[in-house]
């Protein structure tokens, strides 16, 4: 079976024989195959056979049985191995360490399709079965993990994810420019070995003479494993090494002169080569096969949705896209942008809404600032923290113009916003009247904005603006809403058990949910994933920026406690609420008043008992 006659797909049922073709590249995949942009494997496949390869993809095989592995042969040139859109770890663990229940990359939500690290357990086996042919690692499992590492779910240092899955290569990042780079010296007949000099990959070496002269070298696995200190310092300097303009060669030493060689990111792609990847005939649907389980849920949410922009300059300190994507905004153009929008309209089941245009951060559209052109991002100044960089570009008259034009065509009623907005970057551009427009046409009844905690120091700690700016942005929001008489609310989201969170901190955003009525329904643990900085200040107690120590809620019951506070109105917090006010040395805030969180325990009843 295949789409398109392009791309044939294996992992569920045995559609094809294996000696029916002969695949340049068969990738391996931990989601169900969905043939949509929003999706990596489609992009990869897409991009690869646009170019001219032949690709097979084997999605979600079965891990317990190895010719599930064997199905589509053997390649040409390599096997690509990712553990999907989502860390597999994230995809089948809560914060709290319970299993989830549902998987939205799985045919019909079903779990247990993938395995655990699912990177790792893939190539294994591949390399026991083929242990010849290239195997080759990407996607957000393995970018995150191409160095030592803190691993929540072990609460330990883990090596490279190159150490543990013995894969020949890494690509980090989005992968577009590597994969071809990759792809086209394997043809020419290079040996994978031989691959050490791609921007945007790591790999294995045992000498540093493969590395650029001007090479840092980071504190060894041996040593960030011991000291938390160290690692504190050693991620800092990977931190700091993701401008493609002046990021170095990175090396990592393991025993028996081991190295793990990263070599500098790859460059944003241009606004053409955006324009042509999303271009690519893509169905924007899941493989048939998936039709009686009742599809793929993730494609639901995107399937309408139009990616405009990749790249984050706003630096959350909890966020994994600095470390990912980057921070240089990579943009389409507004005809690119268009064309996909008419051939949605074109779908059969379009009913006129286009559900989000936007990117990680949906209003930035443009570079942060006429110097990233000859420097790119800075590295060690941030352009909206802790206060907006002077130099930093406010407009957003493109984007407004786009979302324009969108919301004219033939066959849309609506555009929505649903990615996330920065309200302190709208609030700066005085030239639009953005936000009027956003109300007034690009909102679903709902606009989510996350201010995410109200305590200064937290605040300072995620990298966020004060609380102010999100008053003011509240303020305004419900002005121009009462303006023009639309019942749109706003809907704050809040991070609890962040680092320098105390139960003070939690208590302090408690009242403040009090004070102006915001009854969040969903709260997020923070969540203490790879490749970011409050992960690394979560395991080692230190802020790696400033080398102060950072105090950091662990314990179980308190980060019950601070996620109970956030919710203080649900009855079924009331114990840990009225504990967590105890503790806090709070009881003040137990009673009838009107600043109270909540009432006294109820008196039981004493029953006399008769002579």
């Amino acid at each position: 079976m295949q789409i398109n006659n392009l791309i044939p797909i294996s992992g569920q049922t045995n559609y094809i024989r294996k000696d029916e073709i002969v695949f340049d590249f068969i990738i391996i995949s931990g989601d169900a195959y969905v043939d949509h942009p929003s999706f990596g494997v489609a992009i990869i496949s897409r991009l690869l056979t646009a170019k001219g390869f032949k690709v097979g993809v084997i999605a979600q095989p079965d891990w317990k049985n190895k010719d599930e592995f064997t199905r589509l042969g053997r390649p040409k040139l390599a096997f690509l191995i990712t553990g999907g859109n989502l860390d597999s770890m994230v995809n089948h663990y809560t914060v709290a360490g319970k299993r989830r229940k549902y998987d939205a990359y799985s045919p019909g939500g079903k779990t247990g399709l993938r395995p655990d690290r699912a990177v790792i357990v893939y190539t294994q086996i591949v390399k026991k079965v083929y242990g010849d042919v290239p195997l080759i690692i990407g996607g957000i499992e393995a970018s995150l993990r191409r160095f030592a590492h803190y691993d929540y779910w072990d609460d330990k240092i883990r090596s490279s994810i190159i150490i543990d899955s013995g894969a020949d290569l890494l690509i980090y990042g989005m992968g577009e420019k590597q994969i071809i780079e990759v792809a086209e010296s394997l043809q020419s007949g290079l040996n994978i070995k031989d691959l050490t000099y791609i921007k945007g990959t790591a790999f294995k070496s045992n000498t540093v003479t493969v590395c650029a002269e001007d090479a840092i070298i980071l504190p060894t696995f041996n040593a960030v494993s011991k000291t938390k200190k160290t690692y504190a310092k050693s991620f800092l300097v990977q931190y700091k090494n993701s401008n493609h303009l002046t990021g170095k060669t990175l090396v990592e030493g393991y025993d028996d002169n081991c190295l793990i060689i990263q070599n500098p990111p790859a460059e944003p792609l241009s606004t053409e080569e955006m324009d042509m990847v999303y271009r690519l005939p893509y169905t924007r649907s899941y493989h048939p096969v998936y039709e009686k389980a009742g599809g793929v849920p993730a494609l639901t949410e995107v399937k309408f949705s139009i990616v405009n922009s990749r790249g984050c300059f706003g630096s959350c300190n909890f966020c994994s896209l600095h470390f990912h994507q980057g921070k240089a905004i990579q943009n389409r153009s507004i005809e690119s942008v268009i064309e996909e929008a008419e051939q949605l309209t074109t779908l059969p089941d379009f009913k006129g809404y286009i559900h989000d245009v936007g990117g990680p951060t949906a209003n930035f559209t443009l570079k942060a600032c006429e110097k990233q052109k000859s420097y790119g991002p800075c590295t060690d100044k941030r352009c909206l923290h802790p206060k907006p960089c002077p130099n930093l570009i406010i407009d957003h008259s493109a984007y407004q113009k786009l979302l324009q034009k969108l919301r004219n065509l033939d066959g849309v009623k609506k555009v929505f916003i649903r990615s996330g907005i920065r309200h302190d970057y709208l609030l700066m551009d005085a030239k639009t009247n953005f936000v009027k427009d956003l109300c007034l046409y690009h909102v679903s009844g709902q606009l989510k904005v996350a201010p995410e905690h109200v305590s200064a120091p937290v605040l300072e700690l995620m990298g966020k603006p004060p609380v102010e700016s999100y008053l003011q942005f509240k303020s305004l929001y419900t002005r121009l809403n009462e303006k023009y008489n639309l019942k749109q609310y706003l809907v704050p989201y809040f991070m609890s058990s962040h680092p320098g969170s105390d139960l003070n901190s939690a208590i302090e955003l408690a009242l403040f949910i009090k004070k102006h009525e915001h009854y969040p329904e969903q709260v997020q643990d923070f969540y203490p994933t790879p490749g970011t900085l409050s992960t690394c200040i979560y395991y080692s107690g230190i802020n790696p920026e400033t080398g102060s120590e950072v105090y950091v809620p662990k314990s179980p019951e308190e980060k019950a406690m601070q996620r109970a506070l956030i919710q203080f109105k649900n009855p079924k917090n009331y114990s840990l609420v009225y504990r967590a006010l105890k503790k806090g040395g709070r009881m003040d805030l137990i009673g009838y008043q009107k600043k109270c969180l909540i009432r006294p325990p109820k008196r039981k009843k004493q029953v006399k008992l008769k002579k």
